[in-house]
């Protein structure tokens, strides 16, 4: 049964990140311009000057957050940004979206139109001082997250329905070409914002469709949990044994919200995630 964790409502609430050494949940409104955190009893939140979308840490109150044109370090505790590296700084039509770190210590971070223009977003991966395109043509990134073995990552293009997954290398980048992990067309669900937990399998939020649909490491469906939101942005493992889904959500297009959208979830999961990767810049 889904509680609310947050009652702040954010126009898009996305990438929440449960800090392992801090036992918190970051997460932003990427139309607010916000970084929020909280330990489900205390709230702060950071205010920028531009689209911030994701996050991954990298140490006690540091972390690597990219906006539309940079990847940047923050620290939590002054609230000043140092500049890592740019990302697509001189395409304004663009905005960061879905990201994650991987196994590795690098970042992958998705790109899109800020008004979802077909095609223009792309998805990298910022490793040892390098930013990487690894796919391009992409119309909404989204569900970047990362086999328990390495072995694997998962990405989509929310726009096409359909959840693919790469074989990785030794050193975490990709190795020939993506295969179709599952086909949500013909339910007509739009996939969103995905985490893997211990065992393997994988957790993503189906914006409009009001919850987190679980898959086996074979695309087959486990199980759903409903969360009280419509727009479900983004799923995250988190508390202190890792067996709490926290869900993301948002208010963005719609004409009469209901009374929880926007709002960010928690809930039992049933099973148990990863600990975050440590992002190493």
């Amino acid at each position: 049964m889904a509680s609310i964790f947050s009652n702040t409502v954010c126009t898009l609430g996305e990438g929440p990140l449960w800090h392992p050494e801090e036992q918190v949940l970051y997460w932003f409104d990427i139309m607010g311009k916000r970084l929020y955190r909280s330990d489900g009893t205390d709230e702060q939140s950071w205010d920028f000057d531009e689209h911030v979308s994701a996050a991954g840490w990298v140490d006690t109150g540091v972390l690597l957050i990219a906006s539309e044109t940079s990847l940047s370090a923050f620290d939590t505790q002054t609230g000043e940004s140092t500049f890592v590296h740019p990302l697509e700084l001189d395409n304004p039509v663009t905005r960061s979206n879905d990201g994650r770190a991987d196994p590795w210590g690098g970042f992958w971070i998705g790109t899109m139109g800020k008004n979802a223009e077909p095609g223009a977003g792309a998805i990298y991966r910022y490793y040892d001082g390098t930013l990487t395109k690894l796919f391009d043509k992409i119309t909404i990134s989204n569900a970047i997250c990362f086999a328990p073995d390495r072995s694997h990552a998962f990405y989509t293009d929310t726009a096409k329905r359909k959840i693919l997954r790469v074989a990785l290398d030794d050193d975490g980048y990709p190795v020939g070409k993506p295969d179709l992990f599952v086909d949500l067309n013909a339910e007509g669900l739009n996939p969103d914002g995905a985490v893997v937990d211990a065992e393997g399998n994988l957790w993503v939020a189906q914006w409009g469709a009001s919850r987190v649909a679980c898959y086996g490491s074979d695309g087959t469906l486990i199980r759903a949990i409903s969360v009280p939101g419509e727009q479900a942005s983004c799923p995250a493992f988190g508390g202190s044994d890792l067996a709490t889904l926290f869900v993301t959500s948002a208010t963005e297009n719609m004409t009469a919200p209901g009374d929880h959208d926007g709002k960010t979830f928690c809930m039992p999961s049933g099973t148990k995630g990863q600990k975050e990767h440590q992002v190493l810049v």
